[in-house]
């Protein structure tokens, strides 16, 4: 009764996996599922939901079991190199690489490159970047060393306002040594130009005292003053 209100596919397709399944112990000696047999479940499982409902012969883990190893050998397939893999790099380019690396300190993976397609050695920017020496030493000090060096001689000096309760709008210039964390220096106006500045810089350092650097100056005016200096 039930198969009488089933559809025409599905009897079909009921009847074929039957008769599949029948056809594999109608074979001599012990009946085994060959290569075409998984094919045929694999196929089968893919286009008819019902397949678990008239699997006898083997378990419906199995053919999952199936499709997963067809996916890994699918993917290992096209996954292989097509070719025979990377060229071998002669030591006489790998001895260049390095001495042109420690010759020209900043010179990169990028730069090396370039000059060696020049010479007419055709070699990739990986390879280049994978025979460069790895220890090597910053062509100068690194910006912590460098403030360590000189904290004694760093100043920072800046703009700030202060809003009075007569809604006034005061600019303070302040000088600040790094070394102490102190106030070298300060002036407050209400009209800042770039010849009151520069007085302040003069007044902040008399003779024998400005320091070697200064630091963080942020108004245009300011760096326009110390540009022409």
């Amino acid at each position: 009764m039930v198969a009488a209100f089933r559809e025409r596919r599905d009897l079909a397709l009921e009847n074929l996996a039957l008769r599949q399944q029948l056809g594999v112990l109608k074979r001599k000696g012990v009946p085994r599922l060959k290569c075409k047999d998984r094919v045929f479940w694999v196929m089968l499982s893919r286009v008819w939901p019902h397949w678990r409902e008239v699997l006898h012969l083997i378990k419906a883990d199995t053919v999952v079991g199936w499709q997963r190893q067809g996916f890994r050998i699918y993917w290992a397939r096209i996954s292989r190199r097509k070719s025979a893999g990377r060229h071998q790099v002669s030591s006489e380019v790998r001895s260049l690489i390095k001495t042109m690396s420690e010759a020209n300190p900043f010179w990169g993976a990028p730069r090396i490159h370039g000059e060696l397609l020049k010479l007419g050695i055709e070699i990739s920017e990986r390879t280049v970047s994978r025979f460069m020496p790895k220890d090597r030493k910053p062509p100068s000090q690194t910006w912590k060393a460098f403030l360590n060096n000189h904290l004694k001689d760093l100043v920072s000096t800046d703009f700030f306002t202060v809003h009075t309760v007569t809604f006034r709008v005061l600019f303070v210039f302040v000088v600040l040594s790094h070394f102490r964390r102190r106030v070298v220096y300060f002036n407050v106006t209400e009209h800042p130009t770039a010849l009151w500045t520069g007085q302040q810089i003069v007044q902040a350092f008399p003779e024998e005292t400005a320091p070697a650097i200064c630091y963080g100056i942020k108004t245009r005016s300011m760096g326009t003053l110390l540009r022409s200096a």
